[in-house]
């Protein structure tokens, strides 16, 4: 089950951090992530030589990367963003996106070590796999959260004993296509829902 983030939406740049990489060689977009608290963004790390898909022994690859990580929110942690593009190694035809940007940049993907843009505030359009893995029922006004795998979710009192991230509202139920439009804010949406 995943949650993945569908072209509309009305987004400001104002609201979009480009300054982490995903922690990660393969994520979808509309995964809600955290700060990797081990790898923060600071100043002097800037850029880096790294070891990015590299097996080979006493060699160093010369891929550049962003040292600032974001990782997948789980229970209990503080949601940070919404991922607006896709992290990937290789296109549909297995080649590597890193030697095709142009592709890359037209199939929304950022490839691992890359920067990838985070969305924190906004209004988008989301597609689910079910109405609510817990069960519960979306509407209009209805709480959306992050669950234990950084997917978007719906709680009542009696769903799971998870720590959920509140991270927005949802606009409207979903609909026969599974999808739902949610309001995001996460810079004022760290309160948590425990069912205990």
């Amino acid at each position: 089950m995943a949650t993945t983030l569908l072209p509309f939406r009305q987004v400001s740049e104002n609201d979009v951090v480009n300054l982490f990489a995903y922690n990660g060689s393969a994520a979808t977009r509309g995964l809600v992530i955290k700060l990797d608290t081990s790898n923060g963004w600071k100043l002097s790390d800037g850029f880096g030589l790294d070891s990015i898909n590299n097996s080979v022994a006493n060699t160093v690859s010369d891929r550049y990367n962003v040292k600032a990580r974001v990782s997948t929110c789980t229970s209990g942690d503080v949601a940070f963003g919404m991922l607006m593009y896709d992290v990937a190694e290789t296109d549909e035809n297995g080649e590597k996106l890193i030697y095709h940007p142009r592709k890359a940049h037209e199939m929304q993907v950022s490839v691992s070590g890359q920067a990838v843009p985070v969305l924190t505030k906004g209004i988008v359009l989301i597609k689910m796999d079910t109405a609510d893995a817990n069960g519960a029922t979306i509407a209009a006004g209805t709480n959306a959260y992050a669950d234990d795998a950084g997917i978007v979710a719906a709680t009542t009192d009696t769903t799971p004993p998870v720590d959920f991230n509140r991270i927005g509202t949802f606009l409207g139920p979903v609909d026969t296509n599974g999808e739902v439009l949610v309001k995001l804010d996460f810079n004022g949406a760290h309160d948590h829902y425990s069912a205990s």
